[in-house]
C-alpha cells in the first residue's frame, strides 16, 4: 500500500487587483520548418523547368503519404510507445506538403514570366501594341549622371499584359507581368523632366487598363521577376480603355488628399509625411534619400510592420504590457472586448492594404504587423514566433517571388529579432539598472541591427555605425508623425483646412526625423566600407558574434564600457584635430586639394582660414561634401563652375549643403538646359547670387588670387559646345602657380595660347588637366604650360578610357609628374614653408 503526501508551498499574499504575468510553456517552433521550407523551394524553383517543379510536387506529395501511412499501420501497442517518432512523421510530412505547395506556386509564378507571346518578342526587341493593366503605382527614376550628362528620368510602371496585338498576326491573350519604361516626353509631358510631378503618367491608379505601342526588350538588372521591359514614347499621354476598380480609386482620392494637405509645409515635411503613412515617397529628394540609407532610416520611408504596428498599437495598447492583463489601448478604454477588437483589427488591416495598395510590400507589412502585435496583445508570447512564420508560409505561397527579396528578409529578420532576441536583452539591461523604457529601445533598435546588418551590408558594401543611435531618436518622433499623419489622411476628404492644421502639427516629428538623418549622415565616420557580398555578409556576422560576446562581459566592467562607448564616439565623430593626427589629412599648409569624386571635377583652393574657393562639384553632392567636411571648409567665397555638364555641377548642393556661401560663377554658355535649370533651382534655394564671368577678371580671397583666361566676353568662335565654353583660370596661392583647364578641348586650348593671356601660362606649377585627360589636348599648349605637376580627376574603372596613354606620355615628356585620383585618391598641393617654389603632393 503507498501512501502519497501532499506537499503544501506557501503563496505569497498578493494585493487584490495586481496582475501577473502569464506563465507559459516553451516556445512553440512547430511551424517554422515548413515556413523555412516553403521559403527555400519557392527561391530554388521560380526559375527552374516546369518538369522539375512538377517532379518536386509529385515526390514531396508521394514522400509525405508514406510516412503518414506507415505511421497509420503501427501496431497501437507500438504507436503507444514511439509517440515521438509519430509526432516527427506528422512534423516531417507537414513539411513536405508545404513545399510541395510552395513549388507548385513557384513554377506557376515563373512560368508567367516565361511561356506566352512576351517574351518571344522580348528577345526579338518587336514592336507590337498591348493591353496592360497596372499593378503599382508609377514612380520616377532618381536622377543620375550618365557620363557628363545627366540621365533622362523616366516613369517606371509595374503592370500585366493581358493581350498582345502585332502586325500580321493574330492576337494573343496573356498574362505577363511587365515593367513600362515612359521616356521622357515633350511640351505635352513635362514631367519625366527633373522637377516635375504632373505628368498624367503619375496619376495613373492601380487596376487601370491601358492601350499602350512599345517596344519590348528582354528585363536586364534586377528584372527576373518580369516577363519584359517596354519601352513607351510618352508624348501623347496614356490611353486608358478601362478605369480603376472602386477601391483603388477611394484610396487614390484618400491618398491625393492627404498630399494636398502637406502642400504647403517644409520641405523636409512634405517629403516625408506621405512616405510615412502610405510609402509615398515620390517627393523625397537623392539627397534626402541617400541620408535615409546612411542611417539605416530607409524602413521610416516605406510601408512597414512598424508603422502599422503603431495604429494598431492605438487601438490594443503597447506591446510592453503584452503579458499583464491592463492593456491601455483605446480598446479596453471603451469597453471593447477582445474578441471585437480583434475584428476592429483586422478591418484596420484591410483598410491598410486598400489605402497603401495591395502590393507585396504592404501585404507583407500588414501580414507581419498584424500578427505580431495581435499576439502580444492577447499575452501570448509563446504564439509569436508560430504566427510570424504563418505569415511567411502565407505570403511566400500567395507571392512567392517574395523568397527572393531582399525587403522580405529583412522585414523577417526584423521581426524576428524583436520578438526573440530583444526581450532576453531587454531583461539583461534592467538586471544591469538600465531603466525599462530605456533597455526595451536599446534592445530592440541592437537586436535589429544586428540580423539586418549582414544583408544590409550585401546590398550597399557598406556598415552604419550611427544606425542604432539614429533609430532611438527617430523612434521618439515616428509614432506622432504617424498617427498624426494617418489622422490627416481621414479627414482631408471631409475637412481639407482641419486636415492641413493636423498635418502642420505633424510637420514637426517628420521634420526631426530628416534631420536626425541628415546629422547621422554628415558625420565623418558615420559608416565604414564592407565587402558587398555574402562573403562579407558572413564575416560581419561573425564579427558581430564576437562583439556581443565580448560587449556582454564588458557590461560587468563599467570604466571599460565608457572607454569603448568614448572610441566609438571619436570614430564616428573624427575631430578634426585628432583625425590629421592620426591620418595626417589634411596636411598642414595645404594649397589645393582635388577631391576624388569619381568621373569628374571638383577643387578646393585654401583662403585662409576654414574658407575655401570651389572650382566645379562633381557629379555627386555626398563626395564632394565629404570632401568639404574633411577638410573643415565651413566658408566659401565663390564657387566657380566651369561649365555646366552634370560631372562638374551635380554636385553643388553638396557643397551648398551647410557652409555660408558668397555668390556662384559660371560660364557664359548655359548649356545644356537641363543642368542650367537644377544649377538656378540650388542657388535659389539656398539664397546664392549666380553671376557669369570672363576672361579678363581678377579676385582675391585671403592671400588667394586668380584670374579667370577663358571664355572671351561676347563669345569666341573657337566656343562650339559646352567644353570649349569652359571657365580657365590661372591661379596664384603661396609661391605657386596653378593652371585650371575645366574641360577645354583643341579648339579652345589653341585659341588659349593664341590670346593676350598666353604670356603668363609658361613654366606653371600645377596643370589640371582639361576633360579628366582624355585624348583630345593640344600638345603646343601643354609645351607652353610645361608643369611641373599634372593633375587628373578620373573615375576608377571608367569607361570612358580616362585618362588617355597618349596625353600621359604628352605630359610626362614634358617633364611633369603625373597624379590621378582614380589611382591615388584625393590630393593636395602644398607650397614649401620657405616660399621658393618647393613642391609637395600628399595622398589621401
Amino acid at each position: 500500500m503507498s501512501t502519497r503526501t501532499a506537499v503544501v508551498h506557501d503563496v505569497p499574499a498578493e494585493r487584490p487587483g495586481t496582475s501577473r504575468p502569464r506563465q507559459e510553456g516553451p516556445t512553440d517552433l512547430r511551424l517554422v520548418p515548413p515556413a523555412l521550407a516553403v521559403w527555400a523551394t519557392a527561391a530554388v524553383m521560380l526559375h527552374a523547368s516546369p518538369g522539375w517543379a512538377v517532379a518536386v510536387v509529385i515526390a514531396s506529395v508521394l514522400v509525405a503519404a508514406v510516412l503518414l501511412t506507415a505511421r497509420g499501420r503501427l501496431p497501437p501497442a507500438r504507436r503507444g510507445s514511439t509517440a515521438r517518432a509519430r509526432v516527427t512523421a506528422h512534423a516531417v510530412a507537414a513539411t513536405l506538403l508545404c513545399a510541395a505547395a510552395a513549388a507548385a506556386s513557384a513554377g506557376l509564378h515563373g512560368a508567367d514570366v516565361r511561356r506566352g507571346p512576351v517574351p518571344e518578342l522580348a528577345r526579338e526587341y518587336a514592336r507590337a501594341v498591348a493591353e496592360v493593366e497596372v499593378t503599382a503605382d508609377p514612380r520616377l527614376t532618381r536622377p543620375r549622371v550618365s557620363g557628363n550628362h545627366m540621365a533622362p528620368v523616366s516613369v517606371l510602371i509595374e503592370a500585366d499584359v493581358r493581350r498582345v496585338e502585332r502586325a500580321g498576326a493574330a492576337t494573343r491573350t496573356t498574362r505577363a507581368p511587365v515593367l513600362l519604361m515612359i521616356a521622357p516626353g515633350d511640351r505635352k509631358d513635362p514631367a519625366p523632366s527633373a522637377g516635375h510631378q504632373d505628368s498624367p503618367w503619375l496619376a495613373l491608379l492601380p487596376s487601370t487598363r491601358l492601350r499602350i505601342e512599345a517596344r519590348f526588350a528582354p528585363a536586364m538588372d534586377g528584372g527576373d521577376r518580369f516577363a519584359a521591359v517596354l519601352r513607351v514614347d510618352g508624348r501623347d499621354g496614356p490611353r486608358a480603355v478601362a478605369g480603376p476598380s472602386a477601391p483603388q480609386r477611394l484610396a487614390g482620392r484618400l491618398r491625393g488628399g492627404l498630399r494636398e494637405a502637406t502642400e504647403d509645409l517644409s520641405e523636409d515635411a512634405r517629403a516625408l509625411l506621405p512616405g510615412l503613412v502610405v510609402g509615398d515617397i515620390s517627393r523625397v529628394t537623392p539627397e534626402l534619400d541617400q541620408a535615409f540609407h546612411e542611417t539605416d532610416l530607409t524602413h521610416t520611408l516605406a510601408v512597414s510592420g512598424s508603422n502599422f504596428t503603431i495604429l494598431l498599437a492605438l487601438l490594443l495598447g503597447p506591446p510592453g504590457l503584452a503579458q499583464r492583463a491592463e492593456r491601455r489601448g483605446l480598446a479596453p478604454r471603451v469597453g471593447i472586448s477582445l474578441r471585437t477588437t480583434a475584428v476592429l483589427g483586422a478591418a484596420l488591416s484591410l483598410a491598410f492594404v486598400v489605402v497603401c495598395r495591395p502590393d507585396p510590400s504592404v501585404l507583407r507589412a500588414a501580414a507581419c504587423g498584424s500578427v505580431a502585435l495581435l499576439a502580444l496583445a492577447t499575452g501570448r508570447r509563446r504564439s509569436l514566433i508560430p504566427a510570424l512564420a504563418t505569415a511567411v508560409l502565407l505570403l511566400v505561397l500567395y507571392d512567392p517571388w517574395l523568397a527572393r527579396s531582399y525587403g522580405f528578409l529583412l522585414s523577417v529578420l526584423a521581426t524576428g529579432a524583436l520578438l526573440t532576441v530583444a526581450p532576453r536583452w531587454s531583461e539583461g539591461l534592467r538586471r544591469r539598472g538600465v531603466p525599462p523604457r530605456l533597455a526595451e529601445a536599446l534592445a530592440a533598435a541592437g537586436a535589429a541591427q544586428a540580423l539586418c546588418a549582414p544583408v544590409v551590408a550585401v546590398l550597399s558594401a557598406r556598415v552604419s555605425l550611427v544606425a542604432i543611435p539614429c533609430n532611438l531618436l527617430a523612434e521618439a518622433a515616428l509614432a506622432p508623425a504617424t498617427v498624426l499623419g494617418f489622422l490627416a489622411l481621414a479627414t482631408a476628404p471631409v475637412a481639407m483646412p482641419s486636415a492641413k492644421a493636423v498635418a502642420w502639427c505633424a510637420s514637426w516629428p517628420a521634420e526631426w526625423i530628416a534631420q536626425v538623418a541628415r546629422t547621422g549622415a554628415a558625420l565623418p565616420g558615420s559608416g565604414v566600407d564592407w565587402p558587398g557580398s555574402w562573403a562579407g555578409a558572413a564575416a560581419l556576422g561573425a564579427v558581430t558574434l564576437v562583439v556581443l560576446l565580448v560587449g556582454r562581459r564588458l557590461l560587468r566592467h563599467p570604466w571599460w564600457c565608457a572607454a569603448c562607448a568614448l572610441l566609438l564616439a571619436l570614430l564616428v565623430v573624427q575631430p578634426r584635430p585628432l583625425t590629421r593626427a592620426v591620418t595626417g589629412w589634411p596636411p598642414p599648409g595645404w594649397r589645393m586639394v582635388m577631391c576624388d569624386v569619381g568621373q569628374g571635377d571638383a577643387l578646393v583652393l585654401a583662403a585662409g582660414g576654414n574658407t575655401g574657393v570651389v572650382v566645379d562639384a562633381g557629379p555627386d553632392p555626398l563626395l564632394v561634401d565629404d570632401c568639404l567636411r574633411s577638410l573643415g571648409v565651413t566658408r566659401v567665397p565663390l564657387v566657380v563652375l566651369t561649365h555646366f555638364h552634370a560631372d562638374h555641377v551635380a554636385g553643388l548642393t553638396g557643397v551648398l549643403r551647410g557652409r555660408e556661401v558668397g555668390g556662384i560663377g559660371t560660364t557664359a554658355l548655359e548649356e545644356p538646359a537641363d543642368q542650367v535649370a537644377a544649377v538656378r533651382r540650388a542657388a535659389a534655394a539656398a539664397g546664392v547670387p549666380l553671376t557669369r564671368v570672363a576672361a579678363g577678371e581678377r579676385r582675391r580671397a585671403g592671400d588667394l588670387t586668380w584670374e579667370v583666361l577663358w571664355p572671351p566676353p561676347g563669345g569666341h568662335p573657337a566656343v562650339e559646345g559646352p567644353n570649349d565654353a569652359s571657365v580657365a583660370l590661372l591661379v596664384r596661392t603661396g609661391s605657386l602657380r596653378l593652371l585650371l583647364l575645366g574641360d577645354l578641348e583643341p579648339p579652345a586650348q589653341r585659341a588659349l595660347t593664341r590670346s593676350p593671356a598666353a604670356r603668363d601660362l609658361a613654366g606653371v606649377d600645377v596643370l589640371k588637366v582639361a576633360h579628366h585627360g582624355s585624348a583630345y589636348q593640344d600638345p603646343g599648349l601643354v609645351r607652353l604650360a610645361a608643369p611641373r605637376l599634372a593633375l587628373i580627376s578620373a573615375g576608377e574603372d571608367n569607361t570612358y578610357g580616362h585618362p588617355a596613354p597618349s596625353t600621359l606620355a604628352v605630359l610626362r615628356a614634358g617633364g611633369a609628374e603625373v597624379l590621378r585620383t582614380d589611382r591615388d585618391g584625393a590630393l593636395a598641393v602644398i607650397a614649401g614653408a620657405g616660399g621658393d617654389g618647393e613642391l609637395e603632393v600628399a595622398r589621401h
